[in-house]
């Protein structure tokens, strides 16, 4: 008997805990192996694929890595999350659901702003780099945390904590800047405009009699307010009335945004499509520079020693004042 434990205790060191799905799947399941093979058999095993879909590639949930070195698997730490592709299946952040789909939790509509604050701690306990995709609100909501009560949901020091607020705020105090900076932009490229409009009716005195303009349909009349959106009124408040608005939306709400018709946005906010249609241009981009930088952030991360997580010392500590 007492051979019989050692003998499996030898054999439990030996083994990997590893999370496994399928590529278009909910549904995780956690498995045990001791090499690269073994997982792939026991992933077909518990996610039930067909022996015709066989053989599966083992990706990275995070990045889409595919991990086909022995060496390489055993240096990823325990728990690491792969998702299993069948043949001719390829890897795709959009085919999880969406580009944010992979976030390991989503901040759902809550009653307490202390139940609040705890399931985006939770996020940033599973990965620093969903910082860059919150919104402006989330990120003053966690600022605006004491210190002690965030130290001790992440289990960390009461200084790393600080660090983290720090950071938080820079993110927070860029974004403003951003904002500013553009505003001066459009009021800069507003007075150019302007500057031209008047030299342009300058030379119209000078030349023949106007003749009359025909009217421009500009399609955004009163009978399109019956037009439907999927926003929230929080998010059209916001989009309407805010400077820049896409800055201060969390990376789902700006999906949503792309999402909506031309149309039933513009008849929504009361505008015309060209101005809804410039807005999702500009939360597209805004979009696309979030998730380069968190695929960054990954990438990076997947190619350091060990793949170890980032460290929370690294984020600068001076904290901008506004």
């Amino acid at each position: 008997a007492p051979w019989g434990i050692a003998g499996r205790q030898a054999m439990a060191a030996r083994l990997k805990r590893c999370v496994v799905r399928r590529r278009d799947g909910p549904e995780q399941h956690g498995v045990a192996a001791s090499c690269l093979r073994e997982l792939r058999d026991k992933a077909c095993a518990v996610l039930a694929i067909d022996t015709a879909q066989e053989p599966i590639t083992l990706v990275l949930a995070e990045d889409g890595t595919i991990v086909d070195d022995e060496d390489y698997f055993l240096c990823l730490p325990s728990n690491t999350k792969f998702v299993a592709l069948a043949k001719d299946e390829k890897w795709s952040s959009k085919s999880l659901g969406s580009g944010t789909s992979w976030l390991s939790e989503s901040v759902d509509e809550v009653d307490s702003a202390a139940e609040k604050w705890k399931q985006l701690a939770r996020q940033l306990k599973d990965d620093l780099s969903n910082i860059i995709l919150m919104s402006e609100e989330d990120l003053q909501v966690l600022i605006d945390v004491p210190c002690s009560d965030l130290a001790e949901e992440l289990a960390q020091s009461e200084t790393k904590i600080q660090v983290l607020q720090d950071t938080l705020q820079q993110v927070l105090d860029r974004r403003e800047e951003e904002r500013q900076s553009r505003q001066l932009l459009e009021l800069y490229l507003e007075a150019l405009k302007t500057e031209d409009s008047i030299l342009s009716k300058v030379a119209e005195s000078e030349a023949a009699p106007r003749k009359e303009m025909d009217v421009v349909d500009t399609g955004a009349s009163s009978t399109d307010t019956a037009a439907t959106t999927a926003l929230s009124n929080q998010v059209l408040a916001a989009l309407k009335e805010k400077p820049a608005p896409e800055l201060c939306l969390d990376s789902q709400d700006l999906e949503l945004v792309l999402k909506e018709d031309a149309g039933a946005l513009a008849s929504a906010l009361g505008w015309d499509k060209q101005k809804a249609g410039a807005l999702q241009v500009a939360c597209e981009q805004e979009l696309s520079k979030r998730l380069k930088q968190v695929q960054t952030l990954h990438s990076l991360r997947s190619t350091s020693k060990g793949k170890k997580a980032l460290p929370w010392g690294d984020w600068p500590s001076s904290k901008r004042k506004k």
